[in-house]
């Protein structure tokens, strides 16, 4: 079994920043991969970004291209989704999830078998 816990959100400024963590535990991930989704209230939950943990390619959706980054850290087992220029419609529930199906499509969220609790990050305008 695999534990996602996601840390890092919060209450900040548009413009502002933050970073979220997502640490695994329980296995290994040595040729998973890892990917955020979001979800606002009253809204479906969408898909932001996304890495191959085999090869390291990196995926984001158009709303945050350019301005989050998806990182990961192999010894910690540990990714990362750092979160630049937040605009207030960024604020939503973050998930991580991890997969270990090597799915092609990343972006869908029937990629991934293990999902973390989500960090609330709220952006004030």
């Amino acid at each position: 079994q695999v534990q996602l816990v996601e840390s890092g959100g919060g209450l900040v400024q548009a413009g502002g920043s933050l970073r979220l963590s997502c640490a695994a535990s329980g296995r290994t991930f040595s040729s998973g991969d890892m990917g955020w989704f979001r979800q606002a209230p009253g809204k479906e939950r969408e898909f932001v970004a996304a890495t191959r943990w085999s090869s390291g390619s990196t995926y984001y959706s158009d709303s945050v291209k350019g301005r989050f980054t998806i990182s990961r850290d192999y010894a910690r087992n540990t990714a990362y989704l750092e979160m630049n220029s937040l605009k207030p419609e960024d604020t939503a529930v973050y998930y991580c999830a991890a997969g270990v199906r090597r799915s092609p499509r990343l972006s869908s969220d029937n990629a991934y078998d293990y999902w973390g609790q989500g960090t609330q990050v709220t952006v004030s305008s």
